[in-house]
């Protein structure tokens, strides 16, 4: 077993990447996307968090999320991990063991305004990193469109090049 240390969020945002098992794409269909969603919704409501962005890929996906203060944030993707697994079970009639995930994800800890920005700008130029779109308006998985109705983002935002605030960034 490895050391890793996850700290506590102390009131701070967390983004964090989750990854599919071998990369294999558990959540290409629209069906398998809503279920991790609802699994989502249904984990937010017995240990509270903000969800600030998301955006939900084939083999991965990406959270910026704010838990409560007594909420840890490795509960909460423990949870989402386990209950989509089991959900996922059930609608495809398995019932031998299965492996879906990675066991670890990749958490951190959002510093500062310009460390939040930097991520929410990750996540949702993410779908057209990985060449699904070439507008991240065009790209239902996400909280794009939320942010950008909400003033966040321009339209034409990311279709020409990616941001720069995102640099180096690959949290994949």
């Amino acid at each position: 077993m490895t050391d890793i240390r996850r700290y506590s969020a102390d009131n701070r945002p967390v983004f964090i990447t989750a990854v599919c098992y071998q990369r294999k794409p558990v959540l290409a269909n629209a069906s398998e996307k809503e279920l991790l969603l609802t699994v989502m919704r249904e984990v937010k409501a017995e240990m509270p968090f903000r969800l600030l962005a998301y955006v939900i890929l084939d083999d991965h996906f990406h959270w910026l999320i704010k838990p409560e203060p007594d909420v840890a944030f490795s509960s909460i993707v423990q949870s989402v991990k386990l209950r989509f697994t089991h959900r996922y079970k059930r609608a495809q009639n398995l019932i031998q063991p299965v492996t879906l995930w990675q066991k670890r994800f990749w958490d951190h800890l959002i510093r500062d305004q310009d460390d939040l920005h930097q991520h929410l700008d990750y996540i949702h130029y993410n779908p057209v990193k990985h060449g699904r779109v070439s507008d991240p308006a065009d790209y239902p998985w996400s909280s794009f469109l939320a942010h950008q109705a909400n003033g966040s983002y321009p339209n034409g935002w990311g279709t020409t090049q990616p941001p720069a605030s995102i640099g180096t960034l690959n949290f994949e």
